[in-house]
């Protein structure tokens, strides 16, 4: 698949008043694909050959978000339905549409690697060399994503003992303090209080990050409760250019508090800004 680089990134104004065919080879000339690309090329000639494009499936699943396509089963029923929309997102006429459960195997693998990580680390760099990145604060906030996944009703907790009343005796309290440093020494990361993850490294942080949906409530702006069931989304943003600096997903119990050191430490690692500061 043949990419043409440009030698300067686009301004997002610009990008929306474009129609869609020239918008998509804009944000595909300044997006390099070819590090996701990699990732399913064949390690060898030998072998039955490749029947999906695969170069095609990724320029769909970027040109999915750009169109707004809420699913998957959306996506392909687009590219099935609208010969113009498959040709605009790379598909020869020979082409085969991929199934939906084609699109799940590749963003599984996609998911699996680091690949985005770095290529967003290659952007925010070109964006500094650029000058599109460079003001002086950053913005850090949560923001829920739901999930498609089917919820699993959790099991009914058994009824707990009533506390026995007045002060516990020697014994009692001996047993008791003894249970609570069992407890405190089977917490996970992020179940710990936060001056006790402030020596943990960036990679264990980054390892033990829990990312099972979950149910979630926040108050909107009439100060009613509202409730998904997802994930949540920690993000350090450039409050001039909008870039996202760092940013990273997990369940919705995670409280932003306990992120802050792993965005602190995150953007000191992959940025390398130290004149930026943080503002939450």
């Amino acid at each position: 698949m043949t990419m043409v680089k440009q030698i300067s990134l686009f301004d997002i104004h610009q990008l929306l008043e474009m129609e869609s065919s020239h918008r998509y080879d804009a944000i595909f000339s300044v997006i390099d694909i070819q590090p996701i690309f990699q990732l399913f090329s064949k390690k060898t000639l030998k072998g039955a050959p490749r029947e999906l494009n695969d170069g095609a499936m990724i320029q769909s699943l970027i040109i999915r978000i750009v169109e707004r396509i809420p699913t998957i089963k959306d996506l392909v029923k687009r590219l099935v339905h609208d010969p113009l929309f498959r040709f605009d997102c790379g598909f020869l006429v020979s082409d085969v549409v991929p199934s939906e459960s084609s699109y799940s195997r590749m963003i599984q693998v996609i998911s699996e690697s680091d690949v985005l990580d770095k290529m967003n680390d290659t952007l925010i760099k070109t964006a500094m060399l650029e000058g599109f990145l460079h003001d002086e604060h950053v913005a850090i906030d949560a923001s829920h994503f739901e999930a498609r996944d089917a919820f699993t009703p959790s099991k009914k907790k058994a009824p707990k003992t009533p506390k026995k009343r007045g002060r516990k005796t020697k014994a009692e309290r001996a047993v008791w303090l003894a249970e609570q440093v069992e407890k405190k020494g089977n917490q996970s990361t992020y179940e710990k209080e936060l001056k006790e993850q402030l020596d943990i490294p960036l990679e264990t942080l980054w390892k033990d990050v829990p990312i099972e949906p979950k149910w979630g409530v926040k108050k909107n702006s009439k100060g009613k409760n509202t409730f998904w069931f997802g994930y949540k989304a920690h993000l350090a943003v450039s409050t001039k250019s909008q870039y996202i600096i760092t940013r990273l997903m997990s369940s919705v119990f995670l409280a932003s508090r306990k992120c802050m050191k792993w965005q602190l430490k995150m953007h000191t690692y992959t940025c390398q800004i130290p004149w930026l500061t943080l503002r939450d």
